[in-house]
């Protein structure tokens, strides 16, 4: 049994997740930030804590994580509050979390980020989702920097299908057509949390053919360049 800290513990996908690992044994603590949110977290099965990560200082969240052997960053602004909360959020307190891992000694740190996060220009310059597409991937490359035990899963567009637990690793020409069930990214994340072999890999994948573990053995070394 491991204790896995997810942040952004109220979201879909982190509910989904939250609810897979306590099945498998784990400990799981949910970090929100709303209090009226501590109820549905709970009937998953994780222990809710109410701590805000845009207004968290790096030290709050280290406190939040000490003692746990792995982080999972399923946080996001959510295109709330405009641009300069989407910065704050996705990039800012991303980047403060990864430092509060470091300085709580906990090393295993899983991103969720999108299948698009990659190159010079993620989006066109008049997306409207272009802050959040950068923020991401600042976000993506300064945890590439550190020295976490780190990985990057970038699914496409999230879907309430039931999942398959069947994916496709690799980029595609048009991310916003490219459609991932929430499930089996949370699946994906499970997956990737007791494999070894996605330390230091990005894997941006979508609904597919392949089964989870398969594809999660082998991911391609040449996808972890973000530029």
């Amino acid at each position: 049994m491991s204790t896995i800290v997810i942040i952004g513990g109220h979201g879909k996908v982190a509910r989904v997740l939250a609810q897979l690992l306590v099945d498998d044994g784990h400990e799981v603590v949910s970090l929100i930030r709303d209090p009226d949110q501590a109820a549905e977290v709970a009937a998953t099965g994780a222990q809710p804590r109410v701590l805000s990560v845009e207004d968290a200082t790096q030290a709050d969240l280290a406190d939040a994580m000490r003692g746990a052997d792995a982080v999972v960053w399923s946080a996001g602004a959510g295109g709330k509050g405009g641009p300069a909360r989407t910065e704050a959020v996705d990039h800012l307190a991303a980047v403060r979390s990864m430092e509060a891992a470091r300085q709580a000694g906990v090393r295993r740190y899983v991103m969720v980020s999108w299948i698009g996060s990659h190159g010079p220009q993620p989006v066109p310059e008049d997306h409207p989702l272009r802050t959040y597409a950068l923020a991401k991937l600042e976000a993506d490359r300064y945890l590439q920097s550190t020295d976490l035990d780190w990985t990057i899963v970038g699914p496409g567009s999230l879907t309430l299908d039931a999942p398959s637990g069947r994916i496709e690793v690799g980029r595609v020409a048009d991310a916003a057509e490219t459609f991932t069930s929430r499930g089996n990214v949370a699946s994906v994340i499970v997956t990737a949390l007791g494999e070894p072999a996605t330390i230091g890999r990005v894997i941006p994948f979508r609904d597919g053919s392949t089964e989870i573990a398969q594809a999660l053995a082998d991911v391609p070394a040449e996808l972890a360049d973000l530029s």
